[in-house]
């Protein structure tokens, strides 16, 4: 995919460039909303800018997909790019922005690196990204289709029939189309993005796993409320202003780790509001009158802020629920801890939560002897774990 020579030069670079990612993307991002401010109204997550992480997943994304290119030059590396590709899609990307990501990137890794950015490095990494970039274009491209959307629009407007409060911080809202337009489907596991206007004026959009996506054609989301963090502004605001007869815009639904069909045993692992897209999952194989054997592992910091907890008590799994505190016989106390716990063989793992809960758990499966390519993980925001699987 890479050219040859282009491959010696980014290989020879990519340790003066992976070094300085942080620099360049910080000063990438601080040139372009300088420039573009309107790119953060409705497209860009302020919250995750002033945290840092939108920077550092940008990061690891171009530094993983240049090693996969000269680790394994006959391969794509579709299963991070298809990650990417719907987060994009759930947010309205559009090929022209690639070109304006290009102009702000390149120049900040030539303001970063200065002299050591020769014409021919410039070249080799503009190649990388390119063949990044084109790839993207093409898998979005495929997702708009599929949802029946062209040039990133796939808006509705949804109606909220129900609030339902589910621990002191969480509330799910059941959704009904608010129009005639047809609703794409969605698969179990899968998220939709929510598109407010923040009390500045400023249009935010965020991210909610469909908690349940019945065949009524009613949906629904389940909302934390993150308190004292510039990203969850969007949560806070539909805490404390959304009843039932109001209207949201919701994206048509995306995400690539959704349940799969077959036969083999399920392990589908939580932690805190991580269970969203198990119990949508959970929900699916009830409602299919699945036979397969189903274990649900979730681990919360007492029943009393246990999401979803009723919904996960569904009589087609097995479960085990580990509180910090508050654990009540069969629940079990402390940490998530697989020790003495029997994993079905050739078990299929889903995998959701705080990235070192998946990260601890990942091992104990591992140990356990599941296999790493049926361990699947979802991240809420933007991917900080990108190549740890």
């Amino acid at each position: 995919m890479l050219s040859v020579e282009s491959a010696a030069i980014v290989r020879a670079t990519l340790p003066v460039v992976g070094a300085s990612l942080d620099a360049i993307t910080a000063r990438f991002y601080e040139t372009m909303f300088s420039e573009r401010p309107e790119l953060l109204d409705g497209l860009f997550n302020r919250g995750n800018q002033a945290n840092g992480e939108q920077r550092r997943a940008l990061a690891g994304s171009v530094a993983s997909f240049a090693t996969m290119l000269l680790d394994h030059p006959d391969e794509r590396p579709d299963a991070l790019l298809a990650r990417i590709a719907h987060k994009h899609t759930a947010v309205g990307v559009t090929d022209d922005q690639y070109v304006i990501v290009h102009k702000y990137l390149f120049g900040a890794i030539a303001e970063v690196l200065g002299e050591a950015v020769t014409a021919e490095v410039a070249a080799a990494w503009d190649e990388v990204y390119w063949l990044m970039a084109g790839a993207l274009i093409a898998m979005e491209a495929r997702l708009y289709a599929e949802a029946g959307a062209c040039d990133g629009d796939t808006w509705q407007r949804w109606r909220v029939v129900a609030r339902r409060d589910e621990t002191p911080d969480t509330v799910s809202f059941l959704l009904r189309p608010a129009g005639d337009a047809p609703v794409p489907p969605a698969r179990p596991g899968q998220y939709v993005s929510v598109r407010v206007r923040m009390p500045d004026g400023v249009h935010q959009l965020r991210q909610y796993t469909l908690s349940n996506a019945g065949e009524d054609g009613l949906r629904r989301i389940t909302v934390k409320r993150v308190d004292g963090d510039p990203a969850g502004e969007v949560s806070t605001l539909l805490h404390a202003t959304v009843r039932p007869g109001d209207e949201l815009t919701l994206s048509a639904p995306f995400g690539e780790v959704t349940l799969e069909d077959g036969d083999a045993p399920l392990l589908l692992v939580s932690a805190g509001i991580g269970c969203t897209p198990m119990v949508a999952m959970l929900d699916h194989l009830v409602t299919t009158g699945s036979r397969r054997r189903v274990l649900v592992l979730h681990a919360d910091r007492s029943p009393a802020e246990h999401a979803l907890r009723e919904d996960m008590l569904r009589p087609a799994a097995e479960r085990i629920f580990w509180y910090e505190s508050g654990a009540a016989a069969p629940d079990r106390e402390g940490l998530m801890n697989l020790d003495g716990i029997e994993i079905p063989d050739g078990a299929v793992a889903y995998l959701c939560g705080p990235v070192p809960f998946m990260r601890d758990v990942r091992a104990q499966l591992i140990r356990a002897g599941v296999a790493a390519r049926d361990i699947h993980y979802e991240v809420f925001g933007p991917d900080l774990w990108l190549g740890a699987s």
